[in-house]
């Protein structure tokens, strides 16, 4: 399915919806019905409702009705407005965003209007450090190259600046021609995958000659992002209001039923079945009594013709003498202390990250008590085991180790004199390293170079290459400046080959404008890389290169090149536009065209970056361990090196106290060999002192989650610990919800985007305000600093003080 949106074309601007966005959960007409189920779905207030209606009838009621529908109501009248105060105050934020006033382009002028007016085809303009109202195909920018830059953190979490630029066709236009453009957009429709849009744009004469050009997300400014560094920018709105890929990504979460309030209504209606067995037996009892000897009494007045229901009068009086063995104070008492375990966390000073002035936050009040019963607890491992700080350690270049003996490659003799002598695969490896990536130069008014990357590890190959005297200096559209010893380098950057999960490789084709000559540069994994490398070359050394910074807990990438002849080139920039403009397996077809060109690579070398611990993770996770808590790693990392930093922070131990027992295989008969053969031993040694573990990467754990999940499902029972490296956020999630099956209470954590679905998921989610942005923290039930596994041992402990602190109150 695809939609057709017409720019600044009023006549088709009312096929779709407006700019009205809508947050809110209840309106006028259904705020009570609504708020009433959602409060009744919970067998205690049912319970509580069946009691005060019970006592209405003055004929079974020994006390006045008021005393239970008194406080039922205000309990229920508080939690309402409660629940409607949140709503209005969406409300609010809605309005303010709705009536914000925006420039959009009438009758070939600009005009200010309210964002909630915005049509599909409507021309918006965005000033610097405005946000973005709708989600926009961007068609000019202040920069003669149609380049500008945004700021995604309200939509992903990302605090890096992105570069975005406008299409081909739209460059260079002039600011009359766009109030005047016209054209079609043929996008897909609605949806809510903010990574990925695949169209087309085609301009009417006398802009351009009808000519198709294919349109990316790179083409793109979506709702909710600020512009910056950039004057002013354009664009054609596509998607709108609740359609918009924010829009489509609202949405409340279930609310989380705690192991407290499950339990709670077990007893309930146990308590409430009791009652009914007493009811019944003294009801019964009762009735039988009245009926042989009260009526004989003479003080005892009985009607010969009472009505049918005469008979169920003592049983319901019964039913409401047995009535106070669930008193309604409990609801009170458990909503005012949960609460007040949520503010507890929030001004608990111990919570507090100083370095990054980030208070403990709970977003959710009804699951605190929670905190104090988990027994696993799953965690990722950058920027929340480690500081996601990447530093340049070491490297190997053309078979030469750097960085080995002082442990840093930017203060080794050998790599600084190879760079004075120009080292020719030293200056290549360092080419690869400033160019193959997206990072965004910025100059500060010091004059100094600033840089802004998607990535951490980008930043740390850019910055070290720039200590080892290679700077990126600027990068104005598709044009890009290097300064190396006194020397200006400049490149023409032709086409980027964007990081996929399934390549595992980042490339850049890129034109040297001194020599003229055409090169690609690569860099990725050692899997997806060392395959590449051209008939003949060598690659044992950096094979070994890799295990044995893997060992060190280093994060690896294999840099490699290959010079294009400009035939090669042409014919095969030709087929990558064809893929770039199919509306239909976009992705698959780009990725086939990449294949045809990452061939015959020389491999330069591998750096080495390191990803630091964070305070107190291996002290931490030892007291856990020790207090009966399990510990799962689910990383999207190498094996070997999630290996290496779970030994480093205390999360398996080494031989001979522990064995760590892999997983591998990539047909299903060798996962299942292996998948057997590790239970085989887990059942085996389960009652011996030694530690075990296992390790399993997302290719295997793919094979074992479709066809022997209940075999798996016996193994988490089993094993204490485990690793799960190179997995996928659809995995993390489902793993989590394994170990919930086997009624486990779980507390998952992480901080960036790829850790919300697991967050979501688990009984207890935990969002770190790390380097990877807050989309973690934001959809987290408690969010927390950076350092956040200095407190996490604080933070479990927490409900049993509080606990002996109220009661002490």
């Amino acid at each position: 399915m695809k939609r057709f949106v017409y720019i600044n074309d009023e006549s088709y601007q009312n096929d779709y919806c407006d700019n009205r966005i809508s947050n809110t959960k209840y309106s006028l007409l259904n705020f009570l019905p609504k708020n009433l189920w959602e409060q009744f779905r919970r067998f205690m207030n049912q319970y509580f409702l069946l009691i005060a209606c019970l006592q209405l009838w003055s004929l079974i009621t020994p006390v006045n009705p008021a005393s239970t529908w008194g406080p039922l109501i205000i309990i229920f009248a508080v939690s309402a407005t409660k629940e409607a105060w949140d709503d209005y105050n969406r409300y609010i934020s809605d309005k303010q965003a709705n009536e914000k006033e925006v420039w959009v382009v009438k009758n070939g002028a600009r005009k200010h209007i309210q964002a909630q007016d915005i049509c599909v085809g409507n021309i918006v303009w965005v000033r610097e450090n405005e946000e973005v109202p709708c989600d926009l195909v961007l068609l000019g920018t202040s920069e003669p190259q149609g380049l500008c830059h945004i700021e995604t953190a309200a939509l992903d979490g990302e605090t890096d600046l992105k570069t975005r630029v406008s299409p081909p066709p739209c460059v260079g236009l002039e600011f009359e021609q766009l109030h005047r453009i016209k054209g079609v957009i043929e996008c897909p429709i609605p949806d809510k995958d903010i990574r990925r849009f695949d169209a087309n744009i085609r301009l009417f004469p006398p802009f351009i000659d009808n000519d198709i050009c294919p349109l990316t997300i790179n083409n793109t400014l979506l709702q909710s992002c600020y512009l910056r560094n950039t004057e002013w920018a354009c664009g054609v709105a596509v998607y709108t209001g609740n359609e918009t890929k924010l829009g489509m990504s609202r949405g409340v979460p279930e609310p989380k039923l705690t192991a407290m309030d499950a339990m709670i209504d077990k007893l309930t209606g146990a308590i409430f079945l009791f009652q009914l067995t007493v009811v019944v037996v003294l009801g019964a009892a009762g009735n039988v009594w009245k009926d042989i000897e009260a009526r004989k009494q003479w003080y005892v007045k009985y009607d010969d013709n009472e009505p049918w229901y005469q008979i169920l009068v003592i049983p319901l009086r019964f039913e409401l003498l047995c009535s106070i063995m669930i008193p309604i104070s409990i609801k009170v008492s458990l909503d005012f202390v949960k609460s007040l375990y949520a503010k507890f966390i929030d001004w608990d000073e111990d919570m507090y990250d100083l370095e990054n002035d980030t208070p403990a936050h709970a977003a959710n009040t009804a699951i605190s008590e929670d905190l104090g019963q988990v027994e696993y607890i799953l965690t990722d491992k950058t920027g929340t085991l480690t500081e996601n700080k990447m530093i340049f350690r070491r490297c190997c270049v053309g078979g030469t180790f750097y960085g080995n003996e002082c442990g840093d490659a930017l203060r080794d003799v050998e790599l600084l004199n190879a760079i004075a002598n120009n080292s020719p695969h030293v200056i290549k490896f360092l080419t690869v390293m400033t160019l193959c990536n997206t990072v965004i130069p910025i100059k500060s008014p010091s004059g100094s170079v600033l840089y802004k990357a998607q990535s951490q590890d980008e930043d740390a190959l850019v910055n070290a290459a720039a200590n080892l005297h290679m700077v990126l200096v600027s990068k104005n559209g598709n044009n890009a400046e290097i300064h190396f010893n006194r020397r200006v380098m400049r490149y023409e950057i032709l086409d980027i080959l964007e990081f996929t999960s399934d390549r595992k490789r980042m490339s850049v084709v890129v034109l040297d404008c001194q020599s003229g000559k055409i090169f690609l540069l690569s860099k990725g994994a050692d899997e997806a890389m060392l395959p590449c490398a051209y008939s003949g070359q060598q690659t044992k050394t950096f094979v070994d290169a890799v295990d044995k910074y893997a060992q060190l807990g280093l994060r690896t990438l294999c840099l490699g090149w290959r010079e294009l002849e400009s035939e090669e080139y042409t014919e095969w920039s030709r087929s990558f536009k064809e893929a770039n403009s199919a509306l239909i397996d976009r992705e698959w077809r780009v990725a086939e065209v990449c294949q045809k060109l990452e061939h015959s690579l020389e491999i330069l070398g591998v750096s080495a970056i390191e990803d630091r611990l964070q305070d107190g993770v291996p002290e931490t996770i030892e007291i856990l361990r020790q207090s009966g808590i399990n510990f799962w790693m689910l990383t999207g990392d190498k094996q070997n090196t999630a290996i290496q930093i779970a030994l480093l922070c205390n999360l398996i131990s080494s031989e001979p106290k522990g064995q760590l027992l892999h997983i591998n295989g990539r047909t299903q008969d060798e996962v299942a060999r292996s998948l057997e053969r590790v239970l085989l031993t887990m059942r085996i040694t389960s009652s011996e002192p030694k530690e075990l573990a296992f390790v399993v990467d997302g290719w295997a754990l793919e094979i074992i989650l479709t066809h022997y999940t209940e075999a798996f499902t016996e193994l988490a029972v089993l094993s204490k610990t485990a690793l799960c490296c190179r997995v996928t956020p659809s995995q993390k999630a489902q793993l989590v919800k394994l170990l919930k099956s086997c009624d486990y209470r779980t507390l998952a954590i992480g901080d960036g985007g790829n850790d919300v679905r697991m967050i979501q998921q688990a009984d207890i989610g935990v969002g770190i305000s790390g380097r990877e942005g807050l989309q973690a923290a934001r959809a987290a039930d408690y969010s927390i600093g950076s350092k956040y596994l200095t407190f996490l041992n604080i933070f479990l402990r927490l409900p049993l003080f509080y606990v002996h602190y109220i009661l002490y109150l």
